[in-house]
């Protein structure tokens, strides 16, 4: 899916991820015209992405404690003030296009995905955690699990590139990191194994894939380029580049591609008695 790969260079001049999704935009309010005045309300009445982005978010979290504008006024404070907030959204964006095959517009994504909605507003908790603002982040990561069904803790650490893929069930505790170019499916936890204190959550390294309903507890390391299949349960440390499978899980060899999480190949052969965790 290479040929499909969109440059995400930042340029004053040309921005080529909100020009495609204009025009991905233009053509869905065309050719549907029920969808015509919400595809223009939320897309092409907008300057930039991240007021689009904004705009869209504030609807689908707002409620009778923190209004629309209020939620708006927020996130747009949040991307004025961090700019690498922008470049993660095109980052996670092109991700999804990159490695979902059922995706042929941007504008799929970005308007109805809530793996993509859940993770862009758990950027914005995220910058209010790190201005202090602890009990609104709180609020917002509420909302977000109640609208999305995806629970991410404003503490924790998300690089870019990142796809949350469907997104029900996803959880990621407080003291998680989850690195750039992760690819996570539905369903999987990244959560504690107690009542421990301090750094007590998962570190997933950069590429790694863990697959649809599969748990990893403790302050345990997915090594880079990894795969966690499906259902699995992780209680130990995974090598770089292998696959763990099983409950407990345990490695049964490579990690089946050199980019796992972009490869996205959840077909796993077992190489008996050659690995273990």
């Amino acid at each position: 899916m290479a040929d499909r790969a969109i440059s995400v260079v930042p340029s004053v001049v040309r921005d080529p991820i909100w020009a495609r999704l204009r025009d991905d935009a233009t053509r869905m309010a065309a050719g549907e015209p029920v969808l015509a005045s919400f595809v223009h309300a939320t897309i092409l009445g907008h300057d930039r992405m991240e007021r689009a982005l904004s705009y869209h978010l504030a609807h689908k979290l707002a409620n009778d404690d923190v209004g629309a504008l209020q939620v708006h006024q927020v996130f747009d404070e949040a991307f004025e003030d961090d700019e690498m907030l922008g470049e993660h959204v095109r980052r996670d964006l092109s991700a999804i296009y990159d490695r979902d095959p059922a995706v042929r517009t941007l504008v799929e994504p970005f308007l109805f995905f809530k793996g993509f909605h859940s993770l862009q507003a758990y950027r914005v908790t995220h910058w209010l955690w790190g201005k202090d603002r602890t009990a609104l982040a709180f609020h917002f990561q509420s909302r977000i699990s109640e609208v999305f069904g995806v629970d991410i803790h404003p503490a924790a650490r998300i690089g870019c590139g990142v796809m949350i893929d469907h997104g029900t069930g996803v959880v990621i505790g407080e003291t998680a990191v989850v690195e750039d170019d992760v690819s996570l499916l539905q369903g999987v936890t990244l959560g504690g194994t107690g009542k421990e204190s301090g750094d007590r959550h998962p570190k997933v390294r950069r590429g790694v894939m863990i697959g649809a309903g599969a748990k990893v507890l403790g302050n345990t390391e997915i090594g880079e380029y990894s795969r966690i299949g499906a259902g699995s349960v992780v209680l130990k440390p995974v090598p770089p580049r292998s696959t763990a499978v099983g409950v407990p899980a345990r490695v049964v060899g490579h990690g089946g591609c050199d980019r796992p999480a972009m490869e996205m190949n959840q077909l796993i052969d077992e190489v008996p008695g050659e690995y273990q965790i």
